[in-house]
């Protein structure tokens, strides 16, 4: 996307490439992938999409190995999966969405979502005011609710989505047959419906960095 609530500062730089402690956002996350031994990166790229090639090329500086997905416009969350699928392989992978910091075990989190046969799991925290979130009810592990940026009420779960999932490819076989669409609305319901998504809580540094204000928290509390 445009970043658009993060302007002034995304007129020049997408969302991703904002810095935190002198360093891009997205820079912060392949640094975590590649702590974890993850070394093969794909990048959905749109807006301004030559500022993020140009700082991180092919991957080799940073010790992994990136490609990138071009979005000829907004396909939706769901739409760049679906476009980034016939590229990724059969095996499950980590999906994050490119403007979270998060100090998260990807490993521990990667063999609870290989404990079964789910098709995606998605990383949870607590935040006081879900609102502006993906508010996640459990029962246990399995996934029974998800209300995309919730209405205040003492009843919404202040368990959110973190931006960060294991996800199966055979989760295509939930996809609508158009090319925009959100996983949010489009597919995760259906997943819930089906129990076929986890959610798993921890206990992390996590920030979405959606607003100036966030922006500005990140800048002075971020400690990885």
């Amino acid at each position: 996307g445009k970043g658009v609530k993060m302007r002034p500062f995304t007129y020049e730089l997408p969302k991703t490439m904002l810095p935190i402690k002198g360093i891009p956002i997205l820079e912060h996350i392949i640094v975590m992938l590649r702590s974890h031994d993850i070394r093969e990166v794909y990048i959905s790229v749109g807006y301004l999409s030559e500022k993020i090639k140009a700082h991180f090329g092919d991957g080799e500086k940073f010790g992994v190995d990136i490609k990138y997905i071009e979005e000829k416009g907004d396909l939706g969350t769901g739409g760049a999966l679906k476009k980034a699928l016939k590229k990724i392989g059969t095996e499950p992978f980590v999906m994050m969405w490119g403007d979270v910091l998060v100090d998260i075990d990807l490993g521990d989190f990667v063999d609870f979502h290989l404990e079964d046969s789910q098709l995606m799991s998605i990383a949870l925290t607590s935040v006081a005011d879900p609102s502006g979130y993906g508010a996640v009810k459990l029962h246990r592990d399995t996934m029974v609710e998800y209300k995309e940026k919730p209405s205040k009420s003492t009843s919404v779960s202040h368990l959110v989505s973190a931006g960060v999932h294991v996800v199966d490819p055979k989760i295509a076989k939930y996809f609508p047959k158009k090319t925009k669409f959100n996983l949010e609305r489009d597919v995760i319901p259906q997943l819930i419906k089906d129990k076929k998504i986890k959610g798993y809580v921890f206990g992390g540094q996590w920030f979405d960095d959606g607003t100036p204000k966030i922006y500005e928290l990140v800048v002075k509390k971020w400690k990885k």
